[in-house]
């Protein structure tokens, strides 16, 4: 009956090592899952960091063409003599 108990103990410890294995491999899928998500959003944030700077220089420039037209609209308003 020793030898059962032997075999008994081995198949536990083969089964234990077995779903050590499966959960280390699961976590491993996990972490490179998650440093994959994390790399796309460093990614996408830089993307749209540098996406929003070059529409905010746009908006920059749009502005002071707004202004420019702005002065010229109301110097032409308070002078109509200069379109005569």
């Amino acid at each position: 009956m020793a030898r059962a108990g032997g075999i008994t103990n081995a198949v536990n410890v083969g089964i234990a090592v077995q779903a050590d294995w499966e959960n280390r491999e699961f976590i491993s899928h996990i972490s490179l899952n998650v440093r994959r998500l994390f790399e796309f959003l460093v990614q996408f944030e830089a993307t749209t960091k540098s996406k929003l700077a070059q529409l905010n220089e746009k908006l920059d420039t749009l502005e002071r063409r707004l202004e420019v037209l702005e002065v010229q609209v109301s110097t032409a308003s308070a002078n109509p003599s200069l379109f005569t």
